[in-house]
């Protein structure tokens, strides 16, 4: 039996390659395994339809494994699948190869990339609910829900959940990650909706512990901190309600904090000698 060259297998087109591999598995449903020939007609099969392997790795492409590394993995996917798929069905090889790879793909992800240290349970768990989520969305033809997912493990419905959300709960998202929910603040980054330090929470402790030190500072000094951490005002504007340079004002809030950080910290702590 002829077999293509790697050359004329890339420069076929999609139909006619697609129309050589529907010919190959009615050849190789025809051949005994032990025949020496079923493994030349595999070896084309598989090399002819490597470029669905190139095709789903790309999809990936923004993971931090190496592409090669990925490569490798869609490549057994689509060994399982041409050694899976039976042309009696009536599915096109490339519907039931996609599926297949993607989702070797995808368990090599889950069994080597967690980035966060979770029991093995944990991860067994997520695991085993996830590969019957493997398996069924290849004999349904898409997702299956929580019920259907229950029946196949043979657990409770809540435990099927459980068992996807371990895995949602071991992963971390990027901060610049986009939320695709139908919120207000769907396709925005994360890092763009964390919250910020309240910097009055740095004020309330700077009044709390430096009130009792108030009383013995000169009378400008004091002053000026009142005005400044009580009242609000600017540098500019204590500038001129004590008629000086807003440059002098920055000086004494300078020295006096270090002055008072000094008492601070050289100060005992209630309850202690």
């Amino acid at each position: 039996m002829y077999r293509p060259t790697r050359r004329e297998m890339r420069a076929m087109g999609k139909f006619e390659a697609r129309e050589l591999s529907d010919a190959l598995f009615r050849r190789l449903a025809q051949i005994a395994p032990e025949d020496p020939r079923f493994s030349y007609v595999r070896g084309t099969v598989i090399e002819l339809n490597m470029p669905l392997v190139r095709f789903v790795a790309a999809r990936f492409r923004h993971r931090p494994e190496e592409l090669d590394d990925i490569l490798q993995v869609g490549t057994i996917g689509l060994i399982k699948a041409v050694d899976g798929f039976d042309p009696e069905r009536g599915v096109e090889f490339v519907t039931y190869a996609i599926p297949t790879i993607s989702g070797e793909i995808k368990r090599f992800f889950r069994d080597t990339s967690w980035p966060l240290r979770v029991p093995r349970s944990v991860q067994e768990h997520y695991l085993a609910a996830a590969r019957a989520s493997d398996r069924l969305e290849q004999d349904l033809g898409r997702l299956p829900d929580t019920a259907e997912l229950a029946a196949e493990l043979h657990v409770s419905e809540a435990e099927a959940a459980e068992g996807l959300d371990a895995g949602r709960l071991c992963r971390c998202d990027s901060l610049d990650s986009l939320r695709d929910d139908d919120s207000d603040d769907a396709g925005s980054a994360l890092i763009n909706r964390l919250g910020d330090c309240d910097p009055g929470l740095e004020l309330a402790e700077l009044r709390v512990a430096a009130k009792p030190f108030l009383s013995r500072l000169p009378e400008r000094e004091r002053t000026v901190l009142l005005l400044r951490f009580w009242g609000g005002l600017t540098q500019s504007e204590i500038a001129t309600e004590i008629g000086v340079s807003q440059m002098h004002v920055s000086r004494i809030l300078a020295a006096t904090l270090d002055g008072l950080r000094e008492q601070i910290e050289g100060h005992p702590a209630e309850g202690e000698e």
